[in-house]
């Protein structure tokens, strides 16, 4: 059986971080992901998921530190489930993205630092510029 999740979007809102007693570091924050079809009438519809993410120990310390709100982001993790008791005493349900990996999308200049898994994996965009080559834009999917 397999529970992963791959999302690509915009941080909601900056990170909320706690550090637990034990100095295990935890950041929570929303990501909105958007769908873009045509309706029956041909109309253009935008349609916009939040998702709750949770990060822990170094990814959480990374969160706390470069990501912001608005910043396009890449979250690949498992989806948790579970329960809580409001103030008022009623249990409520809350689905949450538990990431293991991130890496923060858009420009360099905007985002210091732009690649972090559970290992700390080196960034990944790092392949070598090929010089005096014209990018060729005919052939682009979009």
């Amino acid at each position: 059986m397999v529970n992963k999740v791959i999302l690509v979007g915009n941080v909601g809102k900056d990170p909320e971080v706690r550090y637990l007693d034990n100095g295990v570091a935890v950041a929570q924050f929303s990501l909105a992901t958007s769908e873009t079809f045509k309706d029956k009438s041909g109309v253009r519809q935008t349609r916009t998921e939040w998702h709750n993410i949770v990060l822990w120990r170094g990814l959480a310390e990374v969160a706390e530190k470069y990501v912001k709100k608005g910043n396009p982001l890449y979250i690949e993790g498992k989806i948790t489930n579970r329960s809580y008791d409001d103030k008022d005493g009623n249990k409520r349900y809350i689905s949450e993205i538990v990431g293991n990996e991130m890496k923060m999308l858009g420009s360099k200049a905007s985002n210091e630092g732009t690649s972090a898994s559970a290992a700390s994996a080196p960034a990944a965009d790092t392949a070598p510029e090929t010089a005096n080559e014209p990018l060729e834009t005919d052939d682009l999917p979009f």
